[in-house]
């Protein structure tokens, strides 16, 4: 079995309690996800790293075909290897009996939900391991409505590049077709680089590289960006009014007496509110 059942997905993300999918993929809610699009990179690590000990979750030097666009959504995992003839022919055989069409990258891409963000595992290949030209990438777009993450190839860069609202991050380009790899695990764990990503981790991809939220940690990430947010105004206007000194303020733990004076701070902006 090429899918992972309900039940196996379940078993692999536990410290997750919330909503899940039909396929058992964690499904971290939208206004989760619209939140994660404010959220850098820094952020997260801030809350994965030093908070939670997660410390292989952020991959970098990616070719990135929107450096200016934010990819946010919620983690499908796949995984290749080179092909091997007779895994091949099994692999082949499982998509046969269970009705599937196309190549196997379009087994993928057929499953997908919008918000979803395939996550693919192809060792690092470019040539002859371009996972989407511009069918499947436009494919991609129309169920999906965000993006790509490959540890491999794209083709037909000028085509997939003119998609509205989307965006690749790929370890390269090439014109050659994918060739001679198999597809053996879909929504399982996978390795992109130095991360590790398991199925309905938040993908969140910036100019500075991508990193997999646990769907756990996905709501502390976003409040800790909040708050820091929140912070660099408070900070940025009482250095302004002259009440503190930039040392004062750029430090990592502010003295108890700003501390007090920010939720007050807050509390009477929420009141305005």
């Amino acid at each position: 079995m090429i899918f992972a059942t309900p039940d196996r997905v379940t078993a692999l993300t536990p410290a997750y309690a919330g909503e899940r999918g039909a396929d058992g993929r964690p499904r971290v809610s939208d206004d989760i996800l619209a939140r994660m699009k404010l959220v850098t990179n820094d952020e997260a690590w801030g809350v994965l790293e030093r908070g939670h000990n997660y410390h292989f979750q952020f991959e970098g030097n990616w070719t990135n075909l929107h450096p200016e666009r934010v990819l946010v959504g919620r983690a499908v995992t796949a995984r290749y290897v080179p092909i091997r003839p007779d895994l091949n022919d099994a692999v082949q055989a499982v998509g046969d009996a269970e009705g599937r069409s196309g190549g196997q990258n379009t087994w993928i891409i057929d499953q997908l939900q919008e918000g979803d963000v395939l996550v693919v595992d192809l060792f690092g290949k470019i040539e002859d391991g371009t996972f989407i030209g511009d069918n499947l990438g436009t494919a991609i777009h129309a169920r999906a409505k965000t993006g790509l993450v490959v540890d491999g190839g794209i083709r037909d860069l000028e085509r997939v590049y003119e998609l509205p609202d989307f965006n690749v991050f790929c370890r390269g380009v090439h014109p050659s077709a994918i060739w001679e790899v198999t597809l053996v695990a879909v929504n399982e764990p996978v390795r992109i680089g130095g991360a590790t990503v398991l199925p309905g981790d938040v993908v969140l991809g910036t100019r500075e590289g991508v990193t997999f939220v646990p769907p756990h940690l996905a709501e502390a990430v976003v409040s800790r960006s909040e708050d820091v947010r929140q912070r660099d105004v408070f900070g940025k206007r009482r250095i302004a009014e002259g009440v503190y000194t930039s040392g004062q303020i750029d430090v990592s733990v502010w003295a108890d007496p700003i501390e007090a004076d920010y939720a007050a701070w807050v509390a009477q902006d929420e009141n305005a509110r």
